[in-house]
């Protein structure tokens, strides 16, 4: 496999300490007499959350960053008084800012959480561009991003995916390898923090460290775990060296929510509604989202398209707020024939004609579903019967009918799903019938489950027995590499041994290829 297109290598992006190297590289550009109240510099005092950007386009990208003198507040505010305080940006061509082509303020308002959201425009196409803040006195890190190509441009594509990140069940050592690959794009699927209070979800072993606060249901409840998350290193470095595309799962909010159907109905939850809004507004307030995702009430539009020229088009799928309610009493696995009803959805109506429209009138090479559960069917029994996971699209097998029976009639070259939600890889071939129509990558989780292990148990490998499409089941961390280019999709299963201490190597468990214009996997 080529080298992924490499970031610049100096210390600013791959040091060991984010805060630290950004003031090496950015003291000499922000004198401290132009800072507010300072007499000399202070390093990232208000900037304990780090930077991100996300969702490029060919013109710009939006810069994020949260103000936080106190992450673990409990009352969410992060240690920053009741009122909005300015804070200024600037984009540069170069990491020491000496090329600055873009710069403003911006207010971070107690209303969103002292949170930033840049949504810049009128930058180059298919370029790198580093940025970084200050407030209060304070110099962030510097992040490095860039803009997606012109639209019929076919440039190459590094790409990593991840999700499930449980803080309690290990270390993030996942997220720091997968910043050190370099990637052009990082798409996130879910599960990017949990909502239990401290030992309620523990990991086979143990939990190696802990939550702050109680089982997340306000604002101010999201807002304390967010910033906890964010708090921790390896996930500031893999925010700061590309753009992420997140979407979310059920975590975010509650284990396997639907809709306005909380976890456990037999357990009154009044406050579910209220809930869902506060989880909405914080995880709005703590990624790189544009304007058009800010929540309204208990709704917020995530659902959306980034395009990288006319290589790939990513339709980046929310299954879990439009969908009905899981068949069987979400009892796992089950058969429950409610599954076949063509009437359920997974997407909900609207979603799934926005899809199927986006999938007709797309020119990509590469079209991309980015979601979060399982797409091919699993029999998870032995034998003759039959068993299935009914919070996967397995439970919902109308819905995953219309989408592939929609790209195939859109002729789309090359339809990709990608998944995480259920903590192991799986490389799977789609059929339809007989005939295999598309691909799939589901990445393991980062942390979730504990260290894991490269050895299956006898149910496990009953899975591959009884799934012949399964190219490939494990059980231990990591993420996924991708590379795709104008002739192939390369993915690289990435995996640590161990996420109970930090420290763990990489290693790639396994790569397949995808050739362009023919469905399924190659081992590489």
């Amino acid at each position: 496999m080529p080298e992924p297109t490499a970031v610049s290598r100096r210390s600013v992006l791959l040091g060991g300490t984010l805060a630290g190297a950004a003031v090496l590289s950015t003291v000499a550009a922000f004198p401290a007499a132009a800072l507010p109240g300072a007499g000399a510099l202070r390093r990232g005092e208000v900037f304990t959350l780090g930077v991100a950007s996300g969702d490029p386009a060919p013109d710009g990208v939006v810069l994020w960053t949260r103000l936080a003198a106190d992450p673990l507040a409990e009352d969410g505010m992060g240690g920053m008084p009741n009122k909005a305080l300015p804070v200024q940006w600037e984009v540069a061509e170069d990491e020491r800012f000496k090329r600055i082509v873009r710069h403003g303020e911006a207010q971070a308002a107690p209303e969103l959480g002292h949170s930033v959201h840049v949504e810049l425009s009128g930058l180059r196409p298919d370029r790198e561009y580093f940025y970084r803040f200050r407030a209060e006195g304070s110099l962030s890190p510097t992040g490095r991003t860039r803009t997606a190509p012109l639209p019929g441009a076919m440039t190459g594509l590094s790409m990593a995916f991840a999700s499930c990140a449980q803080y309690e069940h290990g270390y993030f050592t996942a997220y720091r390898h997968l910043g050190e690959d370099h990637p052009d794009l990082v798409l996130h699927l879910g599960d990017y923090q949990y909502e239990y209070k401290a030992g309620d979800y523990v990991a086979p072993g143990g939990n190696p460290r802990d939550h702050a606060g109680p089982e997340t249901e306000t604002l101010a409840n999201y807002r304390q775990r967010h910033a906890q998350y964010k708090s921790d290193p390896d996930l500031q470095f893999a925010h700061a060296v590309a753009p992420w595309v997140v979407v979310w799962d059920d975590h975010e909010v509650d284990n396997n929510w639907a809709d306005e159907i909380y976890e456990k109905p037999e357990i009154p939850q009044p406050n579910f509604l209220a809930r869902r809004k506060a989880a909405f507004q914080a995880y709005y307030e703590n990624m790189p989202l544009r304007r058009a995702q800010v929540p309204r009430g208990i709704d917020m539009r995530l659902y959306r398209r980034v395009q990288w020229g006319r290589l790939a088009t990513f339709h980046m799928l929310d299954t879990r707020q439009y969908r009905d309610d899981q068949v069987g009493g979400d009892k796992f696995p089950n058969a429950d024939p409610a599954r076949l009803d063509p009437l359920r959805s997974l997407t909900g109506a609207e979603q799934e004609r926005w899809l199927l429209q986006g999938l007709r009138t797309s020119r990509a090479k590469w079209d991309v579903l980015g979601q979060q559960v399982m797409f091919a069917e699993i029999d998870y029994a032995n034998g003759e019967t039959e068993a299935y996971n009914p919070d996967a699209w397995d439970g919902y097998v109308g819905s995953r009918q219309r989408v592939m029976q929609g790209w195939q009639q859109a002729k789309v070259r090359n339809p990709v799903v990608l998944t995480g939600d259920v903590h192991s890889n799986w490389a799977n071939d789609i059929h339809n019938g007989d005939a295999v129509v598309g691909t799939e990558l589901t990445t393991t989780s980062i942390t979730s489950g504990g260290d894991g292990s490269a050895n299956l148990t006898d149910q496990q490998k009953a899975y591959l027995a009884e799934n012949p499409h399964v190219r490939l089941y494990n059980n231990q961390r990591g993420y996924i590499r991708t590379r795709f280019t104008e002739g192939e999709l390369r993915a690289d299963y990435r995996v640590v041994p161990y996420v109970s201490k930090q420290g763990a190597p990489v290693e790639t468990l396994a790569s397949f290829v995808i050739e362009d214009g023919k469905p399924g996997l190659n081992e590489a």
